[in-house]
């Protein structure tokens, strides 16, 4: 594998991302939309980390700090480019993130049904809190 290069995405990266979401991503959202994208970079500019190897887009993960809490999303990798250490990188560029804002603990968003994301966020040290659920209310009329 070339050098893994990890870097913040900016909006010139938005279309990508949303084509790599689309073919590299479990259960994704259908609201995803290139407002929604930008709206987050215009909002934090260091939340959405993206990891290329050559240029090519890689894998995904968006670290979000809200200020008090720290939450990661959208870990994607692409399925030629997997247990290369690219999720492990991504996970360990955000946890330095967070560090930074001196956050104490990070959670993950994961589907319940994605066993290879479970396997990857247990490789990274994080476990289910199941005394835990979300509860999600749609906003959109």
């Amino acid at each position: 594998m070339t050098e893994l290069k990890i870097r913040y995405g900016h909006t010139g990266d938005v279309e990508t991302v949303l084509r790599f979401w689309k073919s590299a991503a479990e259960g994704t959202d259908r609201h995803d939309s290139p407002q929604a994208c930008l709206a987050l970079i215009e909002r934090d500019p260091e939340a959405l980390l993206l990891a290329e190897i050559d240029g090519l887009l890689v894998g995904t993960l968006i670290a979000g700090w809200d200020g008090w809490r720290a939450h990661l999303y959208r870990l994607a990798v692409h399925p030629g480019h997997r247990r290369r250490g690219i999720a492990r990188a991504l996970i360990a560029q955000a946890e330095q993130r967070f560090r930074g804002f001196g956050a104490f603990r990070a959670d993950a968003m994961v589907l319940h049904d994605n066993d290879l994301a479970h396997r990857a966020w247990a490789a990274a040290g994080y476990r289910r809190q199941p005394e835990w659920g979300r509860w999600v209310k749609p906003l959109a009329t």
